[in-house]
């Protein structure tokens, strides 16, 4: 029976009784006559079609017939059950046949919900009872606005505890026993009786009254009482009003709170790891605090955990009365306390929080006057070890020594003062626990283990009194600036800061040459070191002049002062380098070049001198006759090469002697922090603490956390002392340079044996990381892919006896006849001497003229000399590695690179030997790929492979043990 939207028309609700899902709702539409009254002309709608009603609906009522329409049988069967079924078959099979219990328990929780919001929005709307005939508009229901409340009652006879409730709605009482009233809606409850439908306060449990539709009273027998009084009476009277009589006293109580903070150990084990404990760096599972927040009103405890408004606590006395107190507790009093230890970083879950017991106490240590002025008390278990939970304090003052910082710290727990040294080897030691005069357990606060790391493990005793060498001046800064300490300090080392605001220095007399303006800038800086008797580290890039910097600092300090001879150490293959430009720029120093099998190794002979050079070779050999030397300066140039602390020339250098140190490098950092650490370490011993206390507290959290922060505290510590520029700095200062990318495509034969070794290999790859993970698949990983690479080059790297042609080979051959057409000077680099033979048999073919350079050549300089004076000698084979340092070619202007090396930096070393001081021309490079092969990829990886702390200085990783197994499988498609 359709109604028409021109007519008048009502919006009803009608309540009705479905057989299996209990009391539903369902919306219609139903004429009006000319009366103004309900007609039987009706029409149920949906959100399907309630918008062509739109003139007779608000905005609420399209909310509730959607929410009706989810409780509708259709809607039920489609939400619960995955299976098309007629409505007839879905509630046989699951109410009737299979009773299935736990699926009509999920329907009727779902359908309670919907029913509670229906009824909360129908107050104000038409409502009726549906009849059995299925008429909208049989019985006008009222749906109350206003709810109505309960009130149970308790009397207690000789025998038995009789137990009611009554209902009150505006101010009038509301019989429903007896009525055939109806609970709609269980939580909260919904009672529908003489055409009213009533909501509750405080949402009732409709199973609260359920029981007395048809029933006046229950009866509790007097062998049950104690146990239902506990167990029912005391939570309802928390909840509701409730009245007694008959030996049952309800009494209200108001104290005012006090909050009590329970300190108490929680021991961990290795087993106990499930439940969240957390690991120290050490691997030993860290003990734990476990705080816990209680309130007290009067005499009784409540956990902050249990949120009631009201608490009730039974009792008997001696004349068999109960006694219910009921104490009403102040939440938003409570919500204070626990926001307040929030934002001390006390979080609670569940009333409680467990933290590490060096940061509980670190907390209730520095928080200890707030805790007090919130009337916040600390109590302790008796039967536990006593805990000093009062204030601790650390204050530092620092002040400029003759040669050092002398630290004047004291440190308070409560009325006891510590000696600073004694709390510095607990700190070192790890320990975290020590006992105090009274015999309580005080706890080193966390945070000085964090903000005074530096400061506990760089300091020293001089003559028992705590001290820091002077080089640590960005440590003294940093705890000044933090307001860690109080330090006193001269201007003039105050600049060391910032080298830019060095003085000017002028260049000796006898220096002959001109320094560029940031090699003035330098200069200035070594020679501030050199008055503080700093260390520093000179890591200007490739080509910008580090020697001659240090040969004017050097020529400086011969015009300014009479003292022992300076000791230069160098790889074996820039001797000569540093020979000649010593001669060139400071003809007044008297070099002596100690080397050779028939050196004269008495020492007292340095006397004569004012600059020694030998290599690192020699020193390995002579250490012991060298470190009775006590020279002016130790140099080392080409520093990297003693990255490795643990290495014989690593530890036989740190054994010479000397006034100050310094070292030259354009790659401080090759492969980790490490790296760096054992550098610095030569040039300031003890800048960075001890190897095992760097890698802990700097290289593990900046090479594997990438803590930022850690990084930043690294940079302050050696910024004084690292001079880095690159030539983007002084690009002004030098020629144009263009790198380009130079794709080649293998030939048929190549490629052909390419994919074969490729196919080969990458199985065996997988399968050796699968088996064996990445740490122990390298040499096999390593083997496979300088395969590829070799035969990307040209296939009779591998196989001499191959006839496959090379791709590469042939474009070199083209681009190298063009450029020497155009008159240009070629520098040729591989990584491999095959590579290199396989080019060189070509030239020879060709009569090409070339200049050659790898490991085995006897006369290098003599190589580079002719290579440059030589207009006619256009080409220069030099091998990768051999070729890196300490060559300068400026006469060439263009570089071709045959191969991709792992570290690009090494790269970027051979392009320099033609882009660098000197150089008059744009300098053009070209790097030789071969296009698809591991070649083309290895680029790509890079730049994400080998990027470690690039706002350090320059930095770098191994590329082979950063590939994860995806790279792996990427490479070897």
């Amino acid at each position: 029976m359709n109604v028409s939207p021109q007519k008048p028309f009502q919006l009803v609700y009608s309540l009705f009784e479905h057989q299996y899902l209990g009391y539903l709702f369902e919306s219609f539409v139903v004429e009006v006559n000319e009366s103004g009254k309900l007609t039987l002309r009706n029409q149920n709608i949906s959100s399907l079609n309630a918008h062509e009603f739109a003139t007779g609906l608000e905005e609420s009522d399209y909310e509730i017939i959607k929410i009706m329409d989810s409780m509708q049988q259709e809607a039920i069967i489609k939400k619960f059950y995955n299976k098309k079924v007629l409505p007839a078959r879905f509630f046989d099979t699951v109410y009737e046949i299979k009773k299935d219990e736990a699926l009509q328990a999920k329907i009727q929780v779902y359908l309670e919900k919907k029913r509670n919001q229906v009824l909360n929005l129908l107050p104000g709307k038409e409502v009726y009872e549906m009849a059995n005939d299925g008429d909208p508009t049989y019985r006008k229901l009222v749906v109350e606005e206003e709810k109505a409340s309960v009130r149970f009652h308790f009397f207690r006879n000789e025998d038995n505890t009789h137990y009611y409730p009554t209902i009150r709605h505006k101010e009038g009482k509301v019989e429903f026993k007896y009525r055939n009233a109806i609970i709609l809606c269980d939580t909260p409850a919904w009672l529908m009786v003489d055409g009213h439908i009533y909501s509750f306060e405080k949402g009732v449990d409709g199973k609260k009254l359920r029981p007395f539709l048809r029933k006046n009273f229950i009866s509790i027998p007097k062998s049950m009482e104690d146990d239902y009084y506990k167990k029912f009476v005391a939570p309802l009277i928390e909840s509701f009003d409730v009245f007694a009589k008959g030996g049952i006293n309800i009494v209200t109580e108001k104290y005012q709170f006090v909050p009590e903070l329970n300190i108490a150990e929680y021991s961990e084990s290795a087993s106990s790891s499930l439940f969240g404990e957390s690991e120290n760096g050490n691997g030993k599972y860290e003990e734990k605090i476990l705080l816990s927040l209680n309130f007290k009103y009067g005499n009784y405890k409540f956990s902050s955990a249990d949120r009631k408004p009201i608490t009730v606590v039974m009792e008997k006395n001696n004349n068999d009365e109960y006694i219910f107190h009921r104490t009403k507790r102040y939440l938003s009093g409570e919500k204070n306390i626990i926001d307040k230890l929030q934002e001390m970083g006390l979080p609670l879950n569940n009333g409680k929080s467990l933290l590490n017991k060096s940061i509980a106490f670190d907390i209730i240590s520095e928080r200890s006057q707030e805790l007090k002025d919130a009337g916040i008390v600390l109590n302790q278990k008796k039967s536990e070890k006593k805990y000093f939970v009062g204030k601790s304090s650390i204050s530092v003052d620092i002040s400029e020594g003759r040669d050092w910082f002398d630290i004047n710290a004291k440190v308070h727990f409560g009325e006891y003062e510590i000696p600073f040294l004694t709390i510095r080897k607990l700190i070192i030691r790890n320990k975290r626990e020590f006992t105090l005069p009274n015999g309580e357990i005080a706890v080193i606060p966390e945070s000085w283990f964090t903000r005074y790391a530096d400061l506990f493990h760089f300091v020293h005793e001089n003559d028992k009194q705590p001290a820091l060498h002077k080089h640590h001046i960005a440590l003294v800064q940093e705890l000044k600036t933090g307001n860690l300490a109080k330090v006193t300090m001269s201007r003039k080392l105050n600049r060391l800061k910032d080298f830019n605001k060095i003085d000017e220095f002028e260049v000796g007399s006898e220096f002959q040459g001109v320094l560029r303006p940031y090699q003035q800038a330098g200069y200035n800086w070594l020679n501030f070191l050199s008055e503080y008797n700093f260390g520093g580290c000179l890591a200007d890039d490739m080509g910008l002049g580090k020697t001659v910097q240090t040969l004017a600092l050097l020529q400086k300090l011969k015009q300014n002062e009479q003292s022992s001879a300076t000791l230069l150490v160098m790889p074996t293959s820039l001797l000569y380098n540093w020979e000649m430009e010593a001669k060139k720029f400071t003809p007044d120093l008297k070099v002596f070049s100690y080397t050779g099998t028939n050196r004269n190794k008495d020492v007292t002979n340095f006397d004569n001198y004012d600059l020694v050079i030998t290599s690192y070779g020699i020193i390995r050999i002579d250490i012991e006759i060298l470190q009775e030397y006590y020279f002016n300066y130790v140099i080392l140039d080409e520093s990297q090469v003693i990255k490795n602390p643990s290495s014989i020339i690593s530890k036989s250098v740190n054994n010479l002697k000397s006034r100050r140190r310094l070292i030259l490098t354009g790659t401080p950092i090759e492969n980790t922090t490490l790296d760096l650490w054992s550098q610095m370490n030569f040039a300031n011993p003890g800048l960075l603490g001890t190897e095992k206390y760097f890698k802990q507290e700097y290289q593990l959290p900046i090479e594997r956390k990438k803590d930022g922060s850690k990084m930043m505290k690294l940079h302050a510590l050696i910024k004084p002392f690292i001079l880095r520029r690159h030539k983007s700095q002084v690009a002004k200062d030098l020629p144009e340079k263009t790198e380009k990318i130079h794709y080649v495509s293998m030939t048929a034969d190549q490629e052909k044996e390419y994919e074969e070794t490729k196919s080969q290999f990458r199985n065996k790859i997988l399968e050796e990381i699968e088996t064996h993970g990445m740490g122990k698949s390298q040499i096999v990983l390593l083997q496979g892919l300088t395969l590829l690479r070799q035969i990307a080059n040209h296939p009779q790297m591998v196989n001499p006896d191959s006839t496959s042609t090379s791709g590469k080979l042939e474009d070199l051959m083209y681009m190298l006849e063009t450029a020497l057409k155009e008159n240009h000077k070629i520098l040729i680099f591989s990584q491999f001497v095959k590579h290199l033979t396989i080019v060189r048999n070509e030239l020879d073919k060709q009569d090409i003229r070339y200049a050659y350079l790898d490991g085995t050549t006897k006369d290098r300089q003599g190589e580079v000399t002719n290579f440059q004076t030589d207009d006619d000698l256009k080409v220069f084979l030099i091998s990768l590695k051999a070729g890196g340092l300490g060559l300068n070619l400026t006469a060439a202007d263009y570089v071709f690179i045959l191969d991709p090396w792992w570290n690009p930096a090494i790269e970027q070393q051979a392009i320099d030997r033609a882009h660098r001081i000197g150089q008059e021309n744009k300098v053009f490079t070209y790097k030789f790929i071969a296009k698809n092969t591991v070649e083309e990829k290895i680029l790509a990886l890079q730049q994400e492979k080998l990027k470690l702390a690039t706002d350090l200085i320059t930095t770098e990783e191994s590329f082979i043990k950063k590939l994860t197994k995806e790279d792996i499988e990427s490479l070897l498609e």
